[in-house]
């Protein structure tokens, strides 16, 4: 059977890996892990899991004394950890104990417990790691239970205490969030929660001391299936009771800005019609705050990415997601500032959000009320933001606010020296800019408003 080349991704498990093949993504399982494979086809335990929607669904395409081959169901876009809102995260974390809940109870157990093995599809979060299962052994602890407290409890609980950027400690520790910091950056009056304690403290004075030990003086724990699943249990509650400390204000997020009723109906009347023109199957809302645009639209793309800076934002879009059993949108934490960036083993493990976004090719983009926050907060020039959108935007929608807006005057006037360094900002030289790299091909004043919103086509 022919040898293929893992996914960038797919290296760190002997027990086989993917590689897409005529854009599908297959998985190669190897002989090593032939025993658990059959086990967990035969007793059903993969059937229900993909029934219920918690294991992304997969077919045997073939099998031979040296592999078995699996076609999964490709998920369109995958979010990272630090790309996900605080609840998202919490979701994620619930997942990855349910699932080993269930292991157990079938005589199995999660073997990888890290937050790169889970993503969100369909509006929920479903596992992706089809072999992250091996056989329970009795009396053993869980052997990914370090991993899944450096993976989930810790930057949760430091998301908690200083917010939700905390969640984006993964970029910088693709491995998990070091114990020994995270027990540092807890306020101390967390040593007081028994949860906290057993889970954060403790095990980061636990594994200071094992590596002041030589390993063959290091003693085999042992732990019954009650006790571990007393754990897991316990964990579960505690997190599922995670709240952050700010509070979502999105909910009324467009009764807050200067939009009348007036522009605000024009504005989503122009944006149906150029969408129902153009019946995209890809797109994505860069800056689309709670996901209002994306919503609004009569014709419904099969797949809508949208991204903001905001956690709450996203966090309130994610929450309408679920109360409405939405499957088409996608949301995630962006700052289009600084992209999440390609790391891991020879900067590749994890892409960059351009390479993920290029290949996921939006038939559509839409940045509204984004270019005065790229421009004037961000300083970026109007070449370099085209530049950026240029990249992955078949057809742009974009919203340009005048000078004389009263969001963009606000912006300036809080930049030194606003007329000198930010003369450049006026319609004109946007259109300049943009139309280097796009054709026009509508632009239209948005009604009671200082606003024009414009049809591009990349050349």
């Amino acid at each position: 059977m022919n040898s293929h080349r893992p996914h960038s991704s797919s290296f760190r498990d002997p027990s086989g890996y993917i590689f897409i093949e005529n854009d599908e993504v297959k998985r190669v399982i190897n002989p090593i892990y032939f025993k658990q494979y059959e086990a967990l086809k035969s007793s059903g335990f993969y059937d229900f899991l993909i029934k219920n929607a918690l294991l992304v669904p997969h077919k045997e395409i073939a099998s031979s004394e040296d592999q078995i081959v699996l076609k999964a169901e490709r998920i369109p876009f995958i979010t990272y950890p630090y790309e996900w809102s605080f609840n998202m995260y919490k979701e994620a974390a619930l997942l990855t104990l349910k699932l080993q809940k269930i292991a157990l109870e079938e005589g199995f157990s999660l073997k990888d417990a890290t937050a790169f093995n889970v993503t969100f599809f369909k509006g929920k979060a479903i596992f992706i790691d089809t072999l992250s299962f091996d056989f329970y052994e009795e009396n053993t602890p869980w052997r990914a239970y370090k991993q899944f407290v450096m993976h989930f409890l810790g930057p949760l609980l430091l998301a908690k205490h200083y917010g939700n950027e905390s969640l984006g400690f993964l970029k910088q520790f693709i491995d998990g969030v070091p114990l020994h910091m995270v027990s540092k950056m807890l306020p101390f009056h967390t040593k007081f929660n028994p949860t906290v304690l057993t889970n954060i403290h403790l095990l980061a004075k636990s594994e200071a001391k094992y590596h002041e030990e030589s390993r063959s003086e290091a003693k085999r724990a042992t732990l019954s299936k009650k006790g571990l699943l007393n754990i897991v249990e316990s964990l579960y509650g505690f997190i599922k009771n995670l709240k952050l400390k700010e509070a979502s204000e999105w909910g009324d997020y467009y009764d807050k800005i200067n939009y009348s009723g007036v522009a605000f109906d024009h504005k989503a009347t122009v944006i149906n019609e150029w969408i129902a023109s153009l019946k995209p199957e890809n797109l994505i809302d860069v800056g689309g705050n709670d996901g209002t645009f994306v919503r609004k639209l009569k014709f419904a793309p099969k797949q809508s990415l949208v991204c903001d800076v905001d956690n709450n934002a996203i966090d309130f879009n994610y929450s309408q997601i679920k109360r409405y059993k939405e499957t088409s949108i996608i949301p995630f934490v962006l700052d289009v500032l600084q992209p999440s960036p390609a790391i891991g083993l020879n900067n590749k493990e994890r892409q960059s959000f351009l390479d993920r976004i290029t290949t996921f090719k939006p038939n559509v983009t839409m940045a509204l009320a984004l270019i005065h926050h790229m421009s004037i907060t961000g300083n970026v020039p109007f070449s370099m933001s085209a530049e950026f959108f240029a990249q992955f935007s078949e057809n742009l929608i974009i919203e340009f606010p005048k000078r004389n807006d009263s969001w963009v005057e606000r912006l300036l006037k809080s930049k030194v020296d606003f007329e000198a360094h930010f003369g450049f900002y006026n319609q004109e030289n946007f259109e300049n800019a943009y139309l280097n790299l796009f054709n026009l091909v509508e632009r239209v004043p948005i009604e009671d408003s200082n606003r024009i919103i414009y049809f591009l086509k990349r050349k």
